[in-house]
């Protein structure tokens, strides 16, 4: 626990009157302030707020708190003068989660070029397709793929991720090249776990989607490498994102089809709980990842 970023967010509830606005002021989500304001009431072993859906009032034990944090955080602030000069140097750990795949195959280079420009700034990157929760689990930052919904999290967008539907030049020999997704041949989908959970409704991912609910005799991974090499060996048609796809489409071991159906493009965001009391690591790393890989990333250059 942050106690002294507990304490800001107190204070802020406490003089702003709410939640929202205590937010709005600190320019950070409402699930972080009311988790440390949560967080403060545990160590505490109090309840510092009455909460209604209409108002937030102090109790009697915040109301003895609230001199004693605006006095606490007076004197870090003159702290802080004094040793400011210290924060404008980008150092200490800096803890990221990224995608699988994504990771294996792009982020590598980013993060050795990124240490080349800030060896002081350590780095545990924690791979895995799972949706982390970023405040939770003690993430900096998190890189996501897809259309973002509404989220408490600040994001920022930093490249696109296209999707393409390929198959090896043996298998579309084979069976021929579709025109529409409805000539597909629903057992031959190498279908990837997360397919499901994309909003896009467009033909050819309707189609899949029927695909993907009769996989008896097909394949289903979530990992899009496996779902690649598989199509590479002619099991079948998969839809992927290029930074998977794009070499083995450069090297003719897959072909792309259906190219008018194809979904709109995603984009890979940097999603992470802070703004104004943000870390000179985190900044840094941000502006970093943000002009990396541009508009026309390396993996769609084929």
């Amino acid at each position: 626990m942050d106690r002294i970023e507990t304490m800001r967010a107190f204070i802020t509830v406490a003089e702003e009157g709410g939640f929202t606005r205590a937010a709005e002021k600190l320019e950070n989500s409402n699930q972080l302030i009311s988790k440390y304001v949560s967080d403060l009431e545990t160590y505490l072993g109090v309840r510092l707020f009455d909460r209604t859906t209409r108002s937030v009032r102090l109790t009697e034990a915040g109301e003895q708190c609230v001199e004693h944090v605006r006095h606490i955080l007076e004197s870090i602030h003159d702290m802080e003068g004094g040793l400011g000069q210290l924060n404008n140097k980008a150092q200490g750990l800096l803890k990221i989660n990224a995608p699988v795949s994504f990771s294996t195959r792009q982020l590598s280079p980013l993060i050795r070029d990124f240490k080349k420009q800030y060896p002081d700034v350590g780095i545990n990157l924690q791979l895995n397709d799972r949706k982390v929760d970023v405040v939770e689990e003690g993430f900096d930052l998190a890189l996501r793929i897809g259309h973002l919904k509404n989220s408490a999290l600040i994001a920022k967008r930093i490249s696109p991720i296209r999707l393409a539907l390929v198959a090896s030049p043996v298998y579309l020999k084979t069976h021929g090249i579709p025109t529409h997704p409805k000539q597909l041949i629903p057992s031959h989908f190498l279908h990837y776990s997360y397919l499901s959970i994309m909003q896009e409704q467009n033909e050819l991912m309707q189609s899949l989607k029927r695909s993907a609910k009769d996989l008896e005799s097909g394949i289903s991974c979530n990992n899009g490498d496996i779902l690649m090499e598989a199509a590479i060996a002619g099991e079948g048609y998969a839809l992927q994102p290029t930074f998977i796809v794009g070499e083995a489409i450069k090297q003719g071991k897959l072909k792309r089809f259906l190219t008018d159906f194809e979904p709109e493009p995603m984009a890979l965001y940097a999603v992470y709980p802070h703004r104004k009391l943000m870390a000179t690591k985190l900044r840094a790393f941000i502006d970093f990842i943000s002009g990396y890989y541009g508009e026309v990333p390396s993996w769609d250059q084929f």
